[in-house]
């Protein structure tokens, strides 16, 4: 397993990766960079890498090691030696039913020797909710994220052997002798009373005990509710359909001012029970640290790629401190793993005693490869 990184800025253009790159099978690229959207990025790659299925989306904020770029694109070229790997992709469209898509992204990619799958999704059109159930339809292991847009929230894109475009969701499968281990970790603690989620439609949720959700949720946020829907990113929901489940994170994506709706990155089940979230700085470093623990290859000799998918309301919380995260995802997981990633609108991964993929949002997720 060979692994390369380089990037592309928008003074100096693309660095010249090493001649040995040119074989790699697998290309990941993560980008806030608009030249991302353009169809020229896309061929560029591809004349660098003639054979490799190129896999990448909108981000907000890439990861390059222990470092986050907001500009730039960053590259990582994989040549995997006793494994090999396939991509699949669909559109997802105004009307599509999602889950049946990953279900059938799924089968395509299903044999004997699959051992697991990681997705990239547009992070704005879809509920992600929908994908993780189509993506639990093989029992096979799959982790990923939700495209990102920074703090914008007006469009998503997913690169997958084409140009990059909007409406898109893609896995790459990892076959053969690929050893593939994930974490997954929020460090959000629950605060305030829980509240019964009285009316809501999928992701759209419409009344908190018979009230306006938009109306209790601007109250808890006081002052910074004039912010909405970014603010949001530092106030997410805990949500669980029972007493008895264990609960999931949930991001607001956006607001209906008219509806006095709160639109999330995933189901929020009308019957279901909620509750607001808060952290700090140290709670979320330190659960960074404890998913690259789940994470960790069971050999430190060999070379590894750790793919790092980071929620974008982690970044607004820990500022300036936000790359000490990556600090102890590296210290944890030691000098042979290289990191790439990005910073997502939605995570894509199993608890960590279980194999069944969930959505989750303000999570630290991180999936590693070794050969």
């Amino acid at each position: 397993m060979e692994i390369s990184q380089f990037c592309w800025t928008p003074n100096t253009g693309w660095e010249t990766p090493p001649a040995s790159a040119r074989t790699a099978n697998l290309v990941l690229v993560f980008a806030q960079a608009a030249y991302f959207r353009q169809p020229k990025c896309y061929q560029d790659l591809r004349r660098m890498f003639p054979t490799a299925n190129i896999l990448g989306c909108s981000t907000a904020g890439s990861i390059y090691g222990t470092t986050i770029s907001d500009g730039d694109i960053i590259v990582t070229a994989v040549n995997f030696k006793k494994g090999h790997v396939r991509l699949v992709r669909a559109e997802t469209g105004a009307s599509g039913d999602l889950q049946t898509i990953a279900a059938a992204l799924m089968t395509e990619l299903a044999a004997a020797d699959l051992r697991h799958a990681f997705v990239l999704s547009d992070g704005l059109s879809i509920n992600g909710s929908d994908l993780a159930r189509g993506l639990n339809s093989t029992g096979i292991p799959v982790t990923g994220g939700l495209a990102g847009d920074g703090t914008s929230f007006a469009s998503t894109w997913v690169m997958a052997n084409a140009p990059a475009a909007q409406n898109l969701v893609a896995l790459i499968g990892f076959f053969g002798e690929i050893k593939v281990k994930s974490g997954c970790i929020a460090g959000w603690g629950e605060f305030g009373a829980e509240r019964l989620i009285t009316r809501s439609h999928g992701n759209v949720m419409y009344e908190i005990d018979h009230q306006p959700a938009l109306t209790i949720y601007t109250k808890y946020l006081g002052q910074m509710a004039k912010d909405l829907p970014s603010s949001g990113l530092r106030f997410p929901l805990s949500i669980r359909t029972s007493e008895q489940e264990e609960p999931v994170i949930r991001t607001l994506l956006g607001i209906d001012p008219i509806a006095h709706s709160l639109t999330f990155a995933g189901d929020v089940p009308q019957g279901g029970l909620c509750r607001l979230m808060k952290t700090d700085v140290d709670t979320l470093i330190e659960s960074s640290g404890t998913a690259a623990d789940a994470a960790k290859p069971d050999t430190k000799d060999n070379p590894s790629l750790g793919i790092v998918v980071s929620c974008v309301g982690r970044r607004l919380v820990l500022g300036q401190l936000t790359e000490e995260e990556l600090d102890i995802v590296r210290d944890r997981l030691g000098p042979k793993t290289t990191l790439s990633g990005f910073y997502s609108y939605g995570e894509l991964a199993p608890f960590s005693n279980t194999v069944s993929c969930q959505l989750h949002n303000q999570t630290m997720t991180l999936t590693t490869l070794t050969e």
